[in-house]
């Protein structure tokens, strides 16, 4: 049973039988019923696809991992604002697709499968070295909001946190500690993210009048423990090492505790460390991880929300940026002083 046998059953146009449906009101109510008692005595439920052609919705948001280096389902703090998105996008009654970066098809580009499965939007997460086609997704029309990434089209948006405002709270932080030492670790020179919790950083710095010492800013390959791990086994090896060091994500930062301890160096005695998401892990290592909490309940609900209103035409895109909070513990705790 499909849509053109109901229509013929009941003598109507499949374009009526799709009205109905979909509850347009330029249709008789007699003809309405006609055809609701056809669909129902023959339990015909239209497929997706036919709901899609009826509707040109399909109710499905595509979600990429953008970057030839990107975080997959490896990231905790990505992970967190993820799931948040999915509950509110099946609150409002959709479902996702994920997107691999390898080949698809002729192009290899993320357009040509957001047409292929009729998607009505897409979520983009962060990542690095990213493709031109997230660009060209960015300039089409079709809408994307994203997650830690910057995008202008005109039917897209993006949420993330206040990047200057994580690195201030940082300063400050160890500024009233005592410390005036700062040293950061932080990921390739071409993310965006790292880059932005950096010049934060230095013109936190900057504003306080301490001086920056270039020699205790390293740098890893990504944003993972490894990465922290071998950015802070340099800085040790340099045999110069600051008082504090601020890590642009809580894995870094644990990277850097583990290359500490390792040398029989105290955390935070002899070098304190904050990191930044507040990921689950940062209140069960050894010492606990002070950080810069990123509230990533909202980030994902406000990226469904946002995402949705540009598939209903009920906004222009735009963006939100939300507000990190600091939250002491024992790698850099409120007690310690100089």
């Amino acid at each position: 049973m499909n849509i053109k046998k109901i229509a013929e059953m009941a003598g109507v146009s499949v374009s009526t039988v799709s009205k109905i449906m979909n509850n347009y009101s330029d249709v008789s109510e007699k003809t309405k019923r006609r055809v609701l008692d056809i669909i129902e005595q023959t339990g015909y439920t239209p497929s997706s696809s036919a709901k899609t052609l009826a509707t040109k919705k399909s109710n499905l948001i595509g979600v990429i991992f953008a970057g030839e280096l990107n975080v997959e389902f490896t990231h905790p703090f990505f992970v967190e604002v993820l799931n948040s998105f999915k509950k509110q996008m099946g609150v409002l009654g959709y479902d996702l697709i994920f997107f691999s970066n390898e080949k698809f098809i002729n192009s290899g580009d993320y357009y040509s499968r957001c047409l292929h499965f009729h998607v009505d939007g897409c979520v983009i997460i962060s990542g690095q070295q990213m493709e031109p086609a997230i660009q060209e997704l960015d300039r089409s029309h079709i809408p994307c909001i994203g997650v830690d990434l910057e995008l202008t089209g005109k039917k897209s948006g993006y949420v993330m946190s206040d990047n200057y405002q994580i690195a201030s709270k940082v300063v400050e932080h160890f500024y009233l500690l005592g410390h005036r030492e700062l040293g950061f670790i932080g990921s390739t020179a071409d993310s965006d993210i790292s880059n932005r919790r950096e010049a934060g950083y230095v013109s936190a710095i900057a504003g306080f009048g301490l001086v920056m010492n270039p020699q205790w800013f390293v740098h890893g390959d990504d944003f993972f423990e490894p990465s922290g791990y071998a950015a802070m086994s340099s800085l040790i090896h340099s045999g110069d090492l600051p008082k504090a060091i601020f890590a642009a994500s809580d894995l870094l930062a644990l990277g850097a505790v583990r290359a500490l301890k390792e040398q029989g160096l105290r955390v935070p005695e002899d070098v304190a460390i904050i990191g930044c998401d507040d990921i689950e892990a940062c209140q069960y290592t050894s010492p606990t991880l002070t950080t810069i909490r990123q509230n990533k309940e909202r980030l994902g609900v406000l990226a469904a929300h946002m995402l949705f209103d540009l598939i209903n035409n009920q906004s222009e895109g735009g963006s939100f940026v939300v507000e990190p909070a600091l939250i002491v513990r024992e790698s850099c705790g409120s007690g310690l002083s100089r």
